[in-house]
């Protein structure tokens, strides 16, 4: 194959992966600017607050308190603390990569999802993660998705999981496959490889439930088409 002939190829395959994504987020950032994300522009900044005030002798506690889920706690309160977790990053880690990882993922969510959808969506997966974490500490760690019994008190993934979701469910929505396959490659490939850990597996678990929402959003599209309900086309053009 010529090198014209390679890179016309080249050429098409990247349009046909991320021309629709392109397309779609092209068009509102340009005429509405930031305004477009104002859920995106909220989610940093609140992370960026929180990673400032847990940082304060005085403020670690709270911010744990109010937004740090761990397997160990009653069920009623890990639910309470979830909800701000999406925005709690991890102390351990730069904070600058999470505030990147927001600003993306939830920008490119927001314009092409919508507000709501988006907050949904990383909050399902970010609950995957709480949940799985007691079902991983009841297996132990004799089985593969198990956890140690130590990981009890391990505070959740904070933003990360929310953004793996995301990227799932926004690369399936727009067809942009090979990404959506590299992305959960790459979370699998962390767990096998890199860190078989509570937050690897917690973003496995995130996946999977994007991918169980994925299936359910198929499924309920395909018997709209089949039974020509109101809404099909509609739906259609949605995804």
């Amino acid at each position: 194959m010529s090198e014209p002939v390679r890179a016309g190829v080249v050429r098409r395959a990247v349009a046909a992966e991320w021309g629709p994504l392109w397309r779609a987020v092209r068009g509102p950032l340009a005429a509405r600017g930031l305004r477009a994300i104002p859920l995106t522009l909220a989610s940093v900044t609140l992370t960026l607050v929180l990673q400032i005030v847990q940082n304060q002798p005085w403020g670690q506690g709270p911010v744990q308190a109010a937004g740090a889920p761990t397997a160990g706690a009653p069920l009623w309160l890990a639910l309470l603390r979830t909800p701000l977790s999406l925005f709690v990053p991890a102390l351990d880690l730069p904070v600058w990569g999470a505030l990147a990882q927001v600003l993306v993922v939830f920008g490119i969510a927001e314009v092409t999802l919508g507000r709501w959808r988006t907050l949904a969506m990383a909050y399902t997966a970010t609950l995957a993660g709480t949940l799985y974490a007691r079902l991983g500490i009841r297996l132990g760690p004799g089985t593969p998705v198990g956890l140690p019994p130590g990981d009890a008190w391990v505070v959740d993934t904070g933003p990360s999981a929310a953004v793996v979701g995301l990227a799932v469910f926004v690369c399936w929505r727009l067809r942009a496959r090979v990404t959506c396959a590299l992305v959960v490659a790459a979370m699998v490939g962390e767990v096998v490889f890199v860190k078989n850990n509570l937050a690897g597996k917690e973003h496995i678990a995130a996946v999977a439930a994007t991918l169980l929402v994925c299936l359910g959003w198929e499924v309920a599209a395909r018997r709209r088409r089949t039974a020509g309900a109101p809404g099909a086309g509609a739906a259609e053009r949605l995804r």
